[in-house]
């Protein structure tokens, strides 16, 4: 761990032009232009406490933004890593699967499909290997499914 020396941040021309044509133009995310100002700010010279009080961000926030960009550069001192999202549940072919059986009869001694029963149908199926009620209901929200909510009911036509 690095002990606490004054930051001393120079903005190459290049970079100075980038934080201020962020700061500049348009509308931008809070956190990123407090980050642009309080690299500004540490590359005018000011101490980490003043630059702090002044963006109205804690002393350890300024000196993580100024150690970022000395380790990784501006765009990771002012922008947020990109974060990785959900892991796929299941691909294509299972959600056909489970929709197919969503589509057939229930179960011998169930009146319609719910969400409870389709989870435990596909896995009994093996149709998937593990599944969640909350990633059933909304794969059938998806496809316009709601078997919580309405009976099913398939009537004949006319006879005419």
């Amino acid at each position: 761990m690095r002990a606490y020396h004054r930051l001393h941040i120079r903005l190459p021309k290049r970079h100075r032009d980038k934080v201020n044509q962020l700061l500049r133009g348009g509308i931008q995310p809070v956190r990123v232009v407090l980050r642009a100002l309080a690299l500004t700010q540490l590359h005018a010279g000011k101490a980490v406490a003043e630059v702090a009080s002044n963006v109205k961000l804690t002393p350890k926030a300024v000196r993580q933004i100024g150690r970022r960009y000395e380790d990784q550069g501006l765009d990771r001192a002012i922008h947020d890593k990109k974060h990785p999202g959900a892991t796929v549940t299941f691909d294509a072919s299972q959600k056909q699967r489970i929709i197919a059986m969503v589509c057939s009869d229930p179960p011998e001694g169930c009146a319609r499909w719910t969400v409870r029963l389709v989870a435990e149908e596909a896995v009994k199926r093996k149709l998937a290997p593990d599944i969640g009620r909350e990633s059933i209901r909304i794969l059938l929200l998806h496809h316009d499914f709601k078997p919580w909510r309405e009976k099913i009911v398939v009537r004949g036509g006319t006879g005419s």
